[in-house]
């Protein structure tokens, strides 16, 4: 019997940092712990007090704002986008066209690393489709479904 699996890839975050186009304080992926091409990508995020937006979401309980928690699993779509099917990061970009069905199930706070799964439920041509969920020690947190283009850079 021939053994199927796939050796999983693997990036740390200086890979990461050559795929997406986001610095500081927008990195929301720190490490992809496991990529099936054109399937599935797992990683992280570890959330720390000194994050830009804690002083002010809220200042005597912070949470992590819900549209950076969606952003971090739009960060690893395109991650596993380029995974998948390479492209030029100096010449296009992955744009985020949409989201449906997102739900917010529970918070996220300093302290946390949330842990990021999504899967591609459709791809054609340039368009990518993904599901994605984000879970702090297996509760989930985030859910929802993400539309991204890779489109040109403008000059």
């Amino acid at each position: 019997m021939v053994d199927k699996r796939v050796d999983p890839v693997t990036l740390e975050i200086h890979q990461i940092l050559s795929i997406l186009p986001h610095r500081f304080p927008f990195v929301m992926v720190d490490r992809v712990t496991e990529v099936v091409t054109g399937k599935y990508i797992r990683g992280h995020k570890c959330v720390s007090y000194n994050e830009p937006f804690f002083p002010g979401h809220f200042p005597q309980r912070p949470i992590m704002p819900g549209v950076l928690i969606l952003e971090s699993l739009a960060q690893i779509g395109c991650i596993l986008a380029y995974v998948s099917e390479p492209f030029d990061p100096t010449s296009n970009l992955m744009y985020f066209l949409g989201i449906d069905n997102a739900k917010f199930r529970h918070t996220v706070v300093p302290g946390d690393r949330m842990d990021l799964y999504a899967e591609v439920t459709h791809h054609r041509s340039n368009v990518w489709k993904f599901s994605g969920e984000v879970t702090v020690d297996g509760t989930l947190c985030t859910e929802g479904e993400l539309l991204a283009s890779i489109v040109d850079r403008q000059p």
